[in-house]
């Protein structure tokens, strides 16, 4: 059975609010609360009692996603059939059409040691200005590598992309980025045969942008992970029928929609640029994805009080999001990112569907715990998708 095939044109509107690694665990520090436990979030507390809860498993019980996997997930993928490469996620983000002999590659500029020894992995989050200053010299510096082209791409802070052009380029090559600090750049190696050419390309490569950098104070390292040929998925209207939005400020995000064919317009560079365009445009879509991602850095830094913060600020938004009267509304994260952690996690997200169609579960306060508790249970992040269809009244009946 496919989506596709009981969908129903009509004018319902479904809104993804998609609050980016929000999930979080006890912090022992805090009251043994979670961040959404700990934040003061009237407008969610208002909403939650209309609502139903429930949990989502981004993957796979005990498995940590990635940003991509995760998000294939929420826009109705099974993440195990699809397969995308963060560094063509990101090159789609920032605008960049792949053809089909180039390799797209995500980059960070790190701080390293003389010996290669990671200190910093993000090189003190520079600003974005600062990194399109470092990209244009190794721009500048850096043309090819033997037979390949290469162009270098900006992205925001400390991200950009790498494209590598030329014959019979491989994607099945190992990060050379550690993960950690205090250990040393790796090398890229093939993880088959046929890889290892582009392998030795990629390790020559890293020697000259080093080479380029050595006299930069922070960003004087590079690391290199999601190799990705050019991506072919179904497209999302192809899949579902409804014709999307996607509102995000990070490439990363703008890279996964484009992929799947979703109307991706560059529309400022905050929130609130997000929600204005939100409500100008909302009634020429079936389906809209709207993206908050401070909620992720802050649990990336380990910061639990900021986290605390962005969920204050993205409940202060809610009023203005409701405005534009969705028929469906989900709320809910990507993945968890567990300021106690300082990573993406396996942990479950919290989950709320608000809609006409869905009834309520009475429950007070959107938290872990209390949607542990809600009528949704715990589902795969796939399945939520056809459910905030049906209650949007897009999908027909199946069988006689």
């Amino acid at each position: 059975m496919k989506i596709r095939e009981l969908y129903q044109k009509n004018n319902t509107k479904i809104l993804f609010l998609v609050a980016d690694g929000l999930g979080g665990i006890p912090h022992p520090d805090f009251g043994n609360k979670t961040e959404l436990e700990y934040a003061k979030t009237p407008n969610l507390d208002k909403l939650a009692p209309q609502s139903v809860l429930g949990l989502t498993i981004p993957v796979e019980y005990g498995i940590t996603p990635g940003s991509g996997p995760a998000h294939f997930s929420l826009f109705g993928y099974n993440p195990e059939e699809v397969e995308i490469g963060r560094g063509a996620l990101e090159a789609y983000g920032i605008g960049y059409i792949m053809s089909d002999d180039e390799l797209a590659i995500r980059a960070n500029f790190c701080t390293i040691t003389p010996d290669r020894v990671v200190t910093d992995r993000r090189a003190g989050r520079i600003e974005t200005e600062e990194m399109k200053r470092i990209v244009n010299k190794l721009s500048e510096n850096i043309k090819g590598i033997e037979n390949y082209k290469v162009t270098f791409l900006p992205g925001k802070e400390h991200r950009f992309v790498i494209i590598l052009k030329g014959p019979r380029l491989h994607d099945q090559i190992s990060d050379t980025d550690p993960q950690k600090e205090g250990s040393k750049l790796l090398e890229a190696r093939g993880h088959e045969k046929e890889a290892e050419k582009t392998a030795g390309v990629i390790n020559q490569l890293v020697d000259k942008i080093l080479e380029v950098l050595k006299d930069e104070p922070r960003a004087n390292g590079v690391l290199l992970r999601g190799y990705s040929l050019k991506p072919k998925v179904e497209s999302f209207e192809e899949r579902t029928g409804m014709k999307a939005l996607s509102l995000a400020n990070y490439p990363m995000y703008k890279g996964i929609t484009r992929i799947l064919g979703m109307d991706t317009p560059d529309v400022g560079e905050t929130f609130a640029d997000l929600v204005r365009y939100l409500k100008e445009h909302i009634a020429n879509y079936d389906f809209v994805y709207l993206h908050y991602k401070y909620t992720d850095k802050a649990g990336e830094d380990g910061d639990f009080l900021k986290k605390v913060k962005y969920i204050e600020e993205l409940d202060s938004y809610l009023p203005e999001i409701l405005s534009v009267n969705p028929d469906v509304l989900v709320i809910t994260g990507d993945h968890s990112t567990p300021s106690l952690l300082k990573s993406h996690s396996w942990h479950p997200n919290p989950l709320l569907v608000y809609s006409k169609y869905m009834g309520f579960d009475g429950i007070e306060r959107f938290t872990e715990r209390n949607c542990a508790k809600g009528s949704l249970g715990i589902m795969y992040a796939y399945h939520l998708l056809p459910i905030a269809m049906a209650a949007g009244l897009k999908l027909k009946k199946w069988g006689a």
